[in-house]
């Protein structure tokens, strides 16, 4: 019998109960404690019940924590003005989810492209990736390949062309006179840390800005901190139409998710036309602020770069032992696991026996990406796990 007989099994859980959290490590219903190498997928970069999110969190508690957009607060000018000038952009719309973000930004892309660049109405088309992962709605499966994720789910919504990830030419030749934005992750984190050749979002950039056609940055995991750069567009100097954000915007207190742009594009939008009840709330504001108050400073920022190589430094002696090769990118990584020492399923559940949170994807490969609170000896113990699982006579 499952452990949640009355939760919707639209997940498959490691069996792990988590009871309570702090920093890097969760502790289960029997006292036995983990080491975080997931950290709710970049949600949690700052790590279990930062202090300072706490903080802010309990103090807005005491004060108000909805008012509905019909109403301001007196929290989120603070927070979308803060959030915009790490941006470097004009405009905010808060959201809850990472998937309303992309929602509202393939809503804010349409608008743009009728009543700005004048593709006649209801012809709008955007230019997605292959292995693409951008949430869970019908529109956003509809555009993914992914066929788990899209399987039974249909009918879907028209207006998406699909191209190779990684490959600029193939967004070049799939631009006609419909087409309003490119939307893509800079490095695909579901797909396994997909990192493009260098270059590539230089070459977005540079055709979508020769085209008329906005440049739409999925960085709901891959910003704000998780690449050893603010933004992952960052790593190539690049600077897009707009940025969807969410994850660890809401610092793993609440969800927080945000648009932002400039006010030719997202200026698009009149009042009345999208909305949320909860979005921009007074809790969610005040602790979005201090998420960027957080990674104003930088050091959170060169943390997650010093500690991605001591993580490949770690990695690379297990190449050829379990494991056939890896990605990495600042303080996250996919790595392949050898089916010769097993599934990925099976290996992160070795891990949770041997006390590290992990999670597999796509059959062969595990993500780790712990929180860039943690710590380098923290990081050895946990990639040493991995090693002791993989090396079957060590582990005998």
């Amino acid at each position: 019998m499952t452990a949640e007989p009355h939760v919707a099994r639209n997940y498959a859980p490691l069996d792990v109960t988590i009871a309570e959290a702090e920093g890097v490590w969760a502790t289960d219903v029997d006292g036995r404690r983990y080491l975080d190498m997931l950290a709710g997928y970049s949600a949690l970069n700052f790590g279990h019940r930062h202090p300072d999110l706490v903080a802010a969190a309990t103090e807005q508690l005491s004060r108000a924590t909805l008012t509905s957009r019909a109403f301001r607060s007196d929290q989120l000018e603070p927070f979308a003005a803060a959030l915009a000038e790490l941006c470097g952009k004009d405009l905010v719309l808060p959201m809850n989810t990472g998937a309303e973000a992309v929602e509202t930004g393939i809503k804010v892309a349409r608008a743009w492209g009728y009543r700005v660049k004048g593709v006649a109405p209801d012809a709008a088309t955007i230019v997605v990736a292959h292995g693409n992962f951008h949430g869970r709605t019908s529109t956003i499966v509809g555009f993914s390949d992914d066929e788990e994720a899209r399987g039974d789910f249909g009918p879907f919504a028209p207006g998406f062309v699909s191209v190779p990830f990684g490959d600029a030419d193939a967004i070049a030749a799939a631009i006609d006179e419909t087409t309003v934005a490119v939307l893509i992750e800079p490095i695909q984190g579901e797909a396994g840390v997909v990192v493009p050749p260098d270059g590539y979002l230089r070459r977005v950039r540079e055709i979508t800005s020769e085209q008329n056609v906005l440049f739409v940055a999925d960085e709901i995991q891959s910003g704000l901190g998780r690449t050893g750069t603010t933004f992952a567009c960052d790593r190539e100097g690049v600077v897009p139409d707009l940025y969807l954000l969410g994850k660890a915007l809401g610092g793993g207190i609440v969800p927080v998710s945000a648009v932002v742009g400039d006010e030719a594009v997202l200026g698009v939008l009149r009042p009345g036309e999208h909305g949320s009840t909860f979005g921009g709330n007074p809790l969610a504001s005040a602790v979005g602020l201090r998420v960027v108050q957080l990674l104003q400073g930088g050091e959170i920022v060169e943390r997650a770069g010093m500690l991605g190589d001591h993580l490949e430094s770690l990695l690379e002696p297990l190449v050829g032992r379990g494991i056939t090769g890896f990605r990495r990118v600042g303080l996250w990584a996919g790595v392949d696991i050898d089916p010769a020492a097993g599934t990925g399923r099976e290996i992160t559940e070795a891990l949770l026996g041997r006390g590290v949170l992990a999670k597999d994807t796509h059959g062969q490969t595990v993500r780790l990406a712990p929180p860039l609170t943690i710590r380098a000896s923290e990081l050895s113990w946990g990639v040493e796990q991995l090693r002791i699982v993989l090396d079957r006579d060590s582990s005998a």
